[in-house]
């Protein structure tokens, strides 16, 4: 069942997938997701086979909302990277304490494709929220990230990462840095959860190719881990 609602001011895309959800998923919705969002749900359920509720909450300006601090390579625009601290709180603050309202106190995976990805397991490291944190492709290229996460230990008891295999294949160099700041992500996870709470997935072809796909595989792991299937 899908509704379209407002919470804290923003849109949201509500999917009651089954009686008794036993998680929330709450998702970063940009341009491209909206048309994807619908099969990706669908995938996500077939995959799991556990009761869920999506919340999909709208992002207005995706490097303005996402990005946790400043980097020219990313935006030359001096407001990104003073905002995303304001997406958390909607979620914290807003999003969340209504879904428990509306579904009860169960667990929260969060979760996002590309700066969706980055934005999420950011979050995973300032908030204890979170029972999973889903990036896929997430954007680790940008500059400072493993100073960050080092620095900063996620806390969520699982993280899956996932990554395409010609993402690190391209020109940019800023970019470029990505496989190896997802490699290095991944074995970071592993000392601080532990190999069985972390996985890193590849898949076929470059940032762009089956997003809807991607994250419906990624939300799936989270699921399985969470309700320990």
């Amino acid at each position: 069942m899908k509704q379209i609602v407002e919470i804290g001011g923003r849109e949201c895309l509500l999917y009651n997938e089954g009686e008794e959800p036993q998680v929330l998923l709450i998702q970063t919705l940009g341009a491209q997701e909206r048309g994807s969002i619908d099969s990706e749900v669908a995938m996500i359920s077939e995959a799991s086979g556990t009761s869920f509720v999506m919340a999909a909450f709208a992002i207005g300006d995706w490097e303005v909302e996402l990005t946790p601090w400043h980097d020219p390579a990313l935006s030359k625009r001096q407001a990104v990277g003073e905002h995303a601290g304001e997406s958390l709180r909607y979620i914290t603050e807003e999003l969340i304490p209504y879904l428990h309202q509306e579904y009860g106190e169960i667990p929260i995976v969060l979760g996002g494709y590309s700066l969706g990805g980055l934005f999420s397991l950011w979050s995973g490291s300032e908030s204890d929220c979170f029972a999973a944190i889903a990036a896929m492709s997430p954007s680790v290229w940008i500059a400072g990230w493993q100073d960050y996460a080092s620095q900063h230990p996620v806390k969520s008891p699982y993280v899956y990462l996932s990554l395409g295999d010609r993402e690190e294949h391209c020109r940019d160099k800023a970019i470029a840095q990505v496989g190896n700041n997802i490699r290095w992500e991944h074995e970071h996870l592993k000392q601080t959860l532990g190999s069985d709470h972390t996985t890193l997935e590849w898949n076929t072809g470059n940032h762009f190719v089956d997003g809807a796909r991607r994250t419906a595989k990624g939300f799936a792991w989270c699921i399985d881990k969470v309700c320990q299937r």
